[in-house]
Formats: C-alpha cells, sequence, structure tokens
C-alpha cells in the first residue's frame, strides 16, 4: 500500500483568487497529488503526495506556471563519514526527506548543501535523517529562510521603497496633467513656459521610470501569464496601464495617427494607478503580516538552545539536537526546552501561555513539565519525554499551523468564481471598448480607452481572493491564544452550524476528581473487609473513581491486599482474585450480567444515585456484598457555561454511563435540556445519530479513551485538553484547559469567525458588481459620469486593504467567558471505567 505523505509548500508571486485556482488546478492535476489546497493568504499549498520524489516535478511545473515554490538552502557538517560509502548512505537518507530538490555531500569538507522547499522540509527534519542512520548532523551556518512575519516585514518595507520612490516620479506628472483641473489658468502657465509637447516629454520620462522601475513587477508576472493563456491580476494592470502609456506615447511622439479631437496622453493615469496598487499591496503585506502574528508568538515559546548534563557537566547544545532521556538543567527565569520529568531541584513554573493559568505551578521530582513555560527562582533538573515534533508546544503549532491553512466548504463557491473572474473581466473590457467605440459619442476612441481601462482596474480580485482565508488565520490565531486548538479547519465553519452540544460527565461537567462517600454492606458481610477487596481489585483500574475507591479505603486505615486475575470489561465493570475470593465490583448491569441477585440493596442504590452519586455493586463469590458509592462534584464553571450556551440558542445535552438517576441530579443542577444516561462507551455513537435526528448538527465534548469513538463520529468533536492523547487526536477543537467555559469560546470565535468571512464576502463581491458596471460607463448615459482609471485603481486597492482591515479586527475578539485553566494540558489518563 504506498504511503501518502502531507506536505506544505511556500508559493510566490500569488496577487489575487484567482492565481489560487491556477495553483490548484495545476498541482491536483499532476499524478500522485491530491487533497490540494492553496490559501492567498498565508501564500502556502498543502497537498497530500504518494511519493516525495513527485516534489521536484511540482516545483518545476509550478515554476513554469509563474508562481515558484520557494526554497531555502542550508548547509550541515556530517560526522562520522569515511568514506564514498558514507556519502552516498548520507546523500540517500537526506534525499528521501519530503521536501528535499536536490543534496551535495562533500566527504573532505564532511558537509552536505541541501536545498529544499520550504513549508515541507524543516532542518530538524534534515537533522534527525542523518543522525538516524549514524552520522550525527549540526547547522554549519544560520538558514537562510524567514519567517513568514519576516518575510512580509522585508516585503512591506520594500513595497514602502517603492511606493516612495513612484509618488515622487508621479507627483509632477500629476500637476502637469491635472494641475489646470485644480488650478484656474495653469494649463495656460504650461503652455507659456515650457509648453505642452514638453509637459507631455517630461510625462513620458517621468511615467514610464514608475511603470518600468517600481511598477515593473506587473509586467514581468502579468505579461507571461497573459501569454500563457492565464491572466492573473497583475495581467490586469499591466494590459489597464500598459494601454493608458501606449496611447500616451502615441499621441506624443505619433500624433498624425490620431485624430486632432483625440489627441490626449493619460500618462498621469498609468503612473498613479501603479501608485496607488503599490500602496495596496504595502498595506496587505503589513496587514498580511499581522495575521500571523499568533503564529509568531508561539514559534517565540521555543528555545533555541538547552543545557543537557554529560558526564556532571553543563554542555549547551541546540534544541534540535535533543534526545529523549537527555538530562536538561534549567536555571531560575530560563524557559524550559522540551516536555519532560522532573528528576531533582523544586521550582515554580509559569505554565500560562500553555494552559492559561495565571498562578504558577509547583514543581517537584516526579512532576512533569512543558517546553515552552516558564521556570520560576528555583533551579530544575529534568529528563527529556518529548523532543522536537512531538513536545506539546510543537503539537499546538502545529494544530494552529494547520487549521490556518485550511479551506472552509465556503471558500468553494469563491474559488469556483474566481476561477473564471480574470478572463471574463478582460473579455468585458474588451467588450466595453466596442461599445464606445461603435455607440459613444465623440471623442469615442477617448472614452473607449478610459472605460476599458477603468474595468480592468478597478476588477483585480484581490478581496475575494483573500476574504475567506484572512479571517481564518485571524480567528484560528485569536482562538489559540484563548486556549482553544481548531485541529481541522473546516471545523471553524461547523461549529458556527451546531443546534445540539452534547457532554461527556465524567471530567467534562464534573472535576473527574470523585470521592468515596458510601459503602453499604449486604447481610452477613463485613465493612472493613469488603472495603479492602473491593479497594485491591479497583487498584489496578486507573479511572478515576477506581481512584477514589482505594483513596478511600487508605483513609480508613485498611491495608489493601494484591489482586490477580485482573480483567475489565469494558462498560459493565472490573473483576479480579483477591485472597482466595473472586471479586466482581460495577454497575448493575453486570451483577445482572453474571447473575448476581441485587435486590436487597437495589433502593439504597437508587437513593445514592438520586442524589447525583455513582453507585457500584460489588459481589464476593457470586454474592451481593454491598453498593458503594463515589461523589464527584459539578465543576464550579459547568453551570456558568451551559447558561452561556443557552444564551447563544444551543440546546445542551449529557451522555453518561451513569444512572439516570444521577445523570439528571447533574442535570438539575447544572441546567441541561437532555439526559441520555446508562450509555456504553459504543452506544454514545448512537446516542449522537439520535440527538442528530431531523437534521440538526451536534457537538460532543468529552475527554476519556472511551469518549474517542463520538469525538470521531460527532459532526464536531471537542476534547477535552487535560484528557487523553486519544481523546485528543479523534477531535477537531482541543480546549487547553480542563473548563467548559473553553467552549464557549470556541463557539464565540466561530461564530465571529464565519460572520467575519460573510461580511468579507459580501463586501468583495457587493464591491466588483457594483462598480464593474459604473466602470463600464453604464452612468453614462443617463448622468454623464464615466469612472477615471485613477480612481478605479483608489477603489481596488481600498477593498483589498478593506478585507484585511476587517479580519484584523478578529484580533479584539476577547473570551467569552474569563476562561482559565485548572490542569496542565495533555495529561494521559489510560483506562476508562464502566460509570463512563
Amino acid at each position: 500500500m504506498v504511503k501518502k505523505t502531507q506536505v506544505t509548500m511556500s508559493i510566490e508571486g500569488m496577487s489575487c483568487a484567482s492565481c489560487v485556482g491556477r495553483v490548484e488546478k495545476t498541482l491536483a492535476a499532476l499524478e500522485g497529488f491530491s487533497d490540494v489546497s492553496v490559501n492567498l493568504a498565508s501564500e502556502e499549498a498543502r497537498v497530500t503526495v504518494e511519493r516525495p520524489e513527485l516534489l521536484i516535478a511540482a516545483t518545476q511545473a509550478l515554476k513554469d506556471l509563474g508562481y515558484p515554490a520557494r526554497t531555502s538552502q542550508v548547509t550541515l557538517n556530517i560526522a562520522s563519514m569515511s568514506c564514498a560509502s558514507c556519502v552516498g548512505r548520507v546523500d540517500k537518507a537526506l534525499a528521501e526527506v519530503s521536501g528535499v530538490l536536490s543534496v551535495t555531500v562533500n566527504l573532505a569538507a564532511e558537509t552536505a548543501v541541501v536545498t529544499y522547499i520550504d513549508g515541507a522540509a524543516t532542518i530538524a527534519d534534515l537533522l534527525s535523517a542523518s543522525s538516524g542512520i549514524g552520522y550525527p548532523a549540526e547547522v554549519a551556518e544560520s538558514n537562510t529562510s524567514q519567517s513568514r512575519m519576516e518575510r512580509k516585514e522585508e516585503e512591506a518595507s520594500d513595497l514602502r521603497q517603492g511606493v516612495l520612490i513612484a509618488a515622487a516620479l508621479t507627483l509632477p506628472v500629476f500637476v502637469l496633467e491635472m494641475g489646470a483641473h485644480l488650478v484656474p489658468g495653469f494649463h495656460m502657465v504650461i503652455e507659456k513656459t515650457i509648453g505642452t509637447q514638453t509637459s507631455w516629454l517630461i510625462q513620458f520620462v517621468l511615467a514610464s521610470v514608475v511603470l518600468f522601475g517600481p511598477g515593473r513587477h506587473f509586467f514581468t508576472k502579468g505579461i507571461p501569464a497573459l501569454l500563457r493563456g492565464a491572466p492573473d491580476m497583475n495581467s490586469l494592470v499591466a494590459v489597464g496601464t500598459g494601454a493608458a502609456w501606449s496611447y500616451s506615447v502615441v499621441a506624443t511622439f505619433l500624433p498624425s495617427l490620431l485624430p486632432d479631437g483625440v489627441r490626449a496622453v493619460y500618462f498621469e493615469a498609468a503612473a498613479v494607478i501603479v501608485v496607488l496598487i503599490l500602496i495596496g499591496r504595502w498595506l496587505e503585506a503589513r496587514a498580511k503580516g499581522r495575521t500571523g502574528a499568533a503564529i509568531q508568538a508561539l514559534l517565540g515559546l521555543q528555545v533555541r538552545t538547552a543545557r543537557v548534563l554529560k558526564d556532571g557537566k553543563s554542555v549547551e547544545v541546540d534544541v534540535d539536537a535533543l534526545a529523549e532521556g537527555d538530562t536538561i538543567l534549567v536555571r531560575p527565569g530560563e524557559r524550559l526546552p522540551v516536555d519532560g520529568v522532573v528528576v531533582d531541584g523544586s521550582s515554580n513554573v509559569d505554565e500560562s501561555m500553555i494552559t492559561g493559568e495565571p498562578v504558577p505551578v509547583q514543581k517537584i521530582a516526579g512532576t512533569s513539565v512543558t517546553g515552552g513555560t516558564v521556570n520560576g527562582s528555583g533551579s530544575l533538573t529534568f529528563r527529556a519525554s518529548r523532543v522536537g515534533a512531538d513536545t506539546t508546544l510543537s503539537q499546538i503549532i502545529r494544530m494552529v499551523e494547520e487549521a490556518q491553512g485550511a479551506k472552509l466548504p465556503i471558500q468553494g463557491l469563491v474559488d469556483r468564481v474566481t476561477l473564471w473572474f480574470v478572463p471574463a473581466v478582460m473579455a468585458l473590457a474588451g467588450l466595453t471598448v466596442v461599445v464606445w467605440l461603435a455607440f459613444g459619442p465623440d471623442p469615442a476612441l477617448t472614452f473607449a480607452l478610459v472605460a476599458g481601462v477603468s474595468v480592468l482596474i478597478i476588477a483585480c480580485p484581490c478581496a475575494m481572493g483573500l476574504a475567506t482565508p484572512t479571517s481564518i488565520m485571524v480567528g484560528t490565531g485569536r482562538a489559540a491564544e484563548m486556549g482553544v486548538l481548531f485541529r481541522k479547519g473546516d471545523a471553524l465553519q461547523q461549529l458556527a452550524e451546531v443546534d445540539v452540544i452534547a457532554l461527556d460527565k465524567t471530567g467534562t461537567v464534573t472535576e473527574g476528581k470523585p470521592t468515596l462517600t458510601d459503602v453499604i454492606v449486604a447481610e452477613g458481610f463485613e465493612r472493613q473487609m469488603v472495603l479492602g477487596l473491593i479497594a485491591a481489585v479497583e487498584e489496578r483500574s486507573e479511572h478515576p473513581i477506581a481512584e477514589a475507591i482505594v483513596r478511600g479505603a487508605q483513609d480508613a486505615g485498611i491495608t489493601v491486599p494484591s489482586a490477580s486475575g485482573f480483567r475489565s470489561v469494558t462498560g459493565y465493570g472490573v473483576a479480579a482474585q483477591v485472597e482466595g475470593h473472586e471479586v466482581m465490583v460495577g454497575a448493575d448491569r453486570y451483577m445482572i450480567r453474571e447473575g448476581v441477585d441485587i435486590a436487597a440493596l437495589i433502593e439504597d442504590e437508587r437513593d445514592l444515585a438520586g442524589r447525583g452519586r455513582t453507585a457500584l455493586f460489588a459481589a464476593v463469590d457470586g454474592n451481593l456484598a454491598a453498593v458503594i458509592a463515589v461523589a464527584d462534584p459539578v465543576k464550579t464553571s459547568s453551570h456558568a457555561a451551559i447558561s452561556a450556551l443557552h444564551n447563544r440558542g444551543f440546546q445542551v445535552a449529557m451522555i453518561t454511563g451513569d444512572k439516570q438517576e444521577t445523570a439528571e441530579a447533574i442535570a438539575r443542577e447544572t441546567g441541561i435540556d437532555h439526559v441520555i444516561a446508562g450509555v456504553l462507551p459504543d452506544g454514545k455513537v448512537a446516542a449522537l445519530e439520535n440527538l442528530s435526528a431531523n437534521g440538526r448538527k451536534v457537538a460532543f465534548v468529552g475527554d476519556g479513551i472511551n469518549d474517542a469513538p463520538a469525538l470521531a463520529h460527532a459532526d464536531v468533536g471537542i476534547a477535552i485538553g487535560t484528557g487523553t492523547d486519544v481523546a485528543i487526536e479523534s477531535a477537531d477543537v482541543v480546549l487547553m484547559s480542563g473548563d467548559l467555559r473553553g467552549v464557549v469560546n470556541a463557539v464565540e470565535v466561530s461564530k465571529r469567525t464565519m460572520s467575519n468571512i460573510r461580511q468579507n464576502l459580501v463586501w468583495a463581491f457587493g464591491y466588483n458588481v457594483a462598480l464593474i458596471p459604473v466602470a463600464a460607463g453604464v452612468l453614462y448615459p443617463a448622468f454623464g459620469l464615466l469612472l477615471s482609471p485613477v480612481f478605479a485603481a483608489g477603489a481596488m486597492a481600498l477593498s483589498s486593504v478593506s478585507v484585511l482591515t476587517n479580519a484584523l479586527r478578529l484580533r479584539g475578539i476577547v473570551p467569552a467567558m474569563n476562561e482559565q485553566a485548572r490542569e496542565r494540558a495533555f495529561r494521559p489518563e489510560t483506562q476508562a471505567h464502566p460509570a463512563e
């Protein structure tokens, strides 16, 4: 079976939605490529490829198309190479890394020069590939690649410089040609001093420098795209400004070719159009840089070096060179480089950037620490347990990047429209010119030129292409800062469409830290003995309820005996051999299934359940021995969170394996609408199907291993971050804290982001629908109004900046509730309990 790989490539030269469509179409047509998603805001293409070597063909295809994949080159120092066969092995290992384009290994210099696709491969991947075959590698020189924000800052700086040069050259052109419209008699002054022809010559020189200097990009990109039959935004600008400039050149140098009535120049229009569009692109670059601020902030939490203890000495190494099991020293005030377990020292660690909890957490030997958090006043020595891409911080960054690069279903309409939009606009501009020449008043040629150029300039689909991805980037980035991670981008849209939110009980609505409250023994049994036997069985389970029973027995001074032959019956209960007795502990259905008569204590069990406690039966050697109860307190935030969900129009349900009476007691306390109790783990999926009747969409919130099928089946699965890795991997959305208020925040971000996207699309499409006819001259017969190409350029630039500015408003989303984490994210849990 072919093992497919998902790859992300950084793409250069995309400027509008039609560019996105062409890149996507080209990649999708390549053999071995599937699931192609291109994002204009992040300037990335995400694809699934059957074999890494196919990426070379992809880079060539993109280069031929005019949208090359961004590449970087790095030099690695390779240790332990001694012969040509070593060179061959290193070369092969590096070349097999997905995204690598070329490898040159030098035995004499003990180096390898690797060229790779930005985003598809990382330096850490290269170091790991070489080290993994026994040739340790390190970076020989600083990598030339830049972060996206740094690239955008550099691009904005270059564009700003271009804008200043173009504006300085355009100002005299504008004054010479338009001064008469602003100052009466100015035109006569020009004629009597330098003369009209000299004025036009000056305008020609200055406008030409603007078009083919700061504005040359429009021609170098746009004309080849036009010749390939795939015009883009640059093509529109190049054709529009080129037409105005060419017409003016003819009027200036070959006046005999034009009738006297239409002899005029439009150098100022061509130059001002370039200046205005450059200003728009400059503002776009600045705004695009800010859309990735959340990722940049997360990347800023990553540590570059770490102090590793080797032979009792502290050695500073690059964080990419760390391996599991390394012993790392962290001094006061330093940021922890990777995840691990403390082996020595004591300190308070600030974990707020991961969990949102502002109070530092005490760390001593045996406790877990997370990379990216900040050590307090003490010194810590810990053993690395997760390094590189496996650290919690790396997982968070990866989740946010994947969500930001996702394509929502709503984007499909935009893609279908923009793929043919630019060619249609060029055809419409041509039709506009023909109509004006055929039916327009004198000077028809001048009117035709003005209208045609205005249509070309005003119709650039930049705003369409930016409408959805910029909102996604800013919205998911802001969500991450609030402790909400959208693992799958389409969940952002689906969550806004949900009707019912179903909640797991233990660890979601409740604290997940139950305590033993009642032990009622059957006639003929002694409390201490029965509790000891039950605790012996439950000691083998790591579920919170089991822990509560064991803890209760120990608090009662009971020495818990050892058990053997432990077995768990999922959804029913557990059993084991203890001191020669067969002991079973579980729900009533377990006892009934095993033929144990529970009639003697059934009323006690119902009374306990009615008071909101989880009650379990225990049997010894097939005879009913006791009913025990544990109480799992409801989280203090649950009632407020459920109330907030009600206020936003959601119905709230609870699905649990607990007794109906217990579940209803908790529902009354928290305001839950629907209760589905007594459900086995595989029954949660069926419960979700019942809730989704009549076309309702359902989100499910859970944290346990037995919640994974339900999380995967729901329209949107939301995992509590303090739950298990299995639950998190099955979810669409992850809440970094163990707080239900995170669900409210996730919903708030989803609804606000989708509203923002709709605003952007209405503006982008509405702008084109409304102004293209105006630019074509539809208002001229009735009102004598004809849109100037200069104003068309200004409106086009304004549309893109408006969309970006509107998307950036999402950075101001505040938590719907003051969400704070209560426990460290991603705490493992290994075994489910029948009550859940």
